[in-house]
């Protein structure tokens, strides 16, 4: 896996609190069975797919 980081994915969501919510709740979504916003390995962690989905920019924080 590539090097995430973490300084990027902050810039990305504003706050580290953002970010762990953001990732788990698209975590649990791919858990579910929603589609793949990336390419990935097959023995890619759920978790790995939703941060790297955050930091292609293909996952976003919805405001209110």
């Amino acid at each position: 896996m590539d090097k995430i980081s973490t300084e990027e994915l902050l810039k990305k969501t504003g706050s580290v609190y953002k970010l762990c919510n953001l990732a788990a709740l698209r975590a649990i979504e791919l858990n579910s069975g929603m589609k793949k916003m990336i390419d990935s390995r097959s023995n890619e962690k759920i978790t790995t797919i939703a941060i790297r989905e955050i930091m292609a920019g293909k996952v976003r924080i919805k405001a209110a």
